[in-house]
């Protein structure tokens, strides 16, 4: 199989730019003021706008493994390129801008450009021997592209090549794409418990890469402020508390079609048993799906300790048959089926309105989606031959015709 960074016509590297975009402005914003916003694919790479309308202007730049950024480097100058279009735009030395390079390559000792580390100072004969030695790379190149740069950089005064250059910081070294995850769980997820962080910082990119395509889409003018990032990781990091779990499949939807007339379940057989309308049982078969899923996700996460599903499902069973023998008091062997109906109708009103604000009905205390509760309903129904709820005073006497009846 070909490497993709050695097949000229793959768009691996191109890909692997654009995600780098994302993945570092996320690091980025979590290490700014939070009144800081980010815009992507505006005026640079980044553009980062503090408080008082301040703009940094970042270029990216991901490169191979032990890749060095030298005088001549067309990383450097096509960013200076872009800068000063946006230094000139903005009215020169008056302009609010600065300018940032971030690479994965490293600044040789022996490269005018360690000038523009963070360690290097700007001011005064520092600032004048730099802008000299832009002038004297800008003449050793014979690049075409360079060149235009050069004849660009002429047309600023000797205090606005100072001003300018003063300007630009050059951050190598920047961690790879795939450090970046570690960074953000080791710098800012220390509150969290470790062998959660995986999951936090998962989810909290998952939301991150939608409000970025929102963005780039259009759908969204304003820049991400880092206090939304700050936000969403405060909620996240609170569903993985000891009394709380994660809410992951609110909203979702199983695949295909959901079919209330013929689905064969248990569960949704119970329900057409007690009259249940068309629109309530496909409501059932959705809380029955994200229920499901949504513990085997913990379960996945190792979110849950030994017996809690177990525990959980006994405490629902013992309320239930506390409701039912309420419910069922006044019913006897010849209660007419309107009658039965009607009492298995009042039991499952229960189960899907009522237990859910019942607080010893919750699998965690801070667990209050509802359909954790009502979907844990439907599936302690499902067991076709002995479910452990029913809402048919009569099902379980009529559960084998029912069921062969169904399939």
């Amino acid at each position: 199989m070909k490497d993709p960074a050695n097949d000229k016509f793959s768009a691996a590297q191109q890909g692997l730019g654009y995600l780098y975009q994302s993945r570092l402005a996320l690091l980025r914003l979590l290490e700014l003021p939070e009144n800081t916003a980010v815009f992507l694919e505006k005026d640079d790479d980044l553009d980062f706008v503090d408080t008082d309308g301040s703009k940094s202007l970042a270029s990216l730049k991901h490169k191979a493994a032990g890749d060095h950024l030298t005088d001549l480097s067309t990383d450097f100058w096509k960013s200076v390129r872009i800068w000063l279009a946006r230094y000139k735009r903005d009215g020169l030395s008056v302009s609010n801008l600065r300018f940032f390079l971030f690479t994965t390559s490293t600044v040789p000792n022996t490269s005018f450009l360690k000038g523009f580390l963070p360690a290097q100072a700007h001011a005064g004969d520092e600032a004048k021997m730099l802008a000299e030695q832009a002038d004297e790379a800008l003449r050793r190149s014979k690049s075409g592209l360079v060149g235009g740069i050069a004849d660009e950089f002429d047309k600023l005064t000797p205090a606005e090549k100072r001003d300018f250059l003063a300007r630009i910081l050059i951050l190598d070294g920047s961690p790879r794409i795939e450090h970046i995850p570690e960074a953000i769980k080791d710098r800012h997820m220390r509150s969290i418990r470790r062998e959660h962080r995986i999951a936090v910082f998962e989810r909290l990119e998952g939301w991150w890469n939608d409000e970025v395509i929102k963005q780039l889409t259009g759908g969204r003018d304003e820049g991400i402020f880092g206090y939304e990032v700050s936000d969403k990781l405060t909620v996240l990091a609170e569903e993985y508390k000891l009394d709380n779990l994660p809410i992951t499949f609110r909203g979702k939807e199983p695949a295909g079609e959901i079919d209330t007339e013929n689905d064969p379940r248990a569960f949704v057989v119970q329900l057409r048993e007690i009259g249940i309308s068309s629109s309530r049982i496909r409501n059932a078969i959705l809380d029955y799906y994200r229920a499901f899923e949504q513990r085997s996700q913990w379960a996945r996460e190792n979110l849950l300790v030994s017996g809690e599903i177990e525990s959980y499902e006994d405490r629902l069973v013992d309320e239930w048959q506390r409701y039912r023998d309420v419910v069922f008091e006044e019913l006897d062997g010849n209660s007419a089926e309107h009658l039965l109906q009607q009492a298995g109708r009042e039991l499952y009103k229960w189960a899907e309105f009522v237990s859910g604000n019942i607080e010893s009905l919750r699998i965690r205390t801070r667990v209050t989606e509802p359909y954790v509760t009502r979907g844990s309903f439907h599936i302690l129904a499902d067991v076709a031959s002995q479910p452990r709820v029913y809402w048919h005073p009569r099902f379980l006497e009529r559960v084998g015709r029912v069921l062969e009846v169904s399939t």
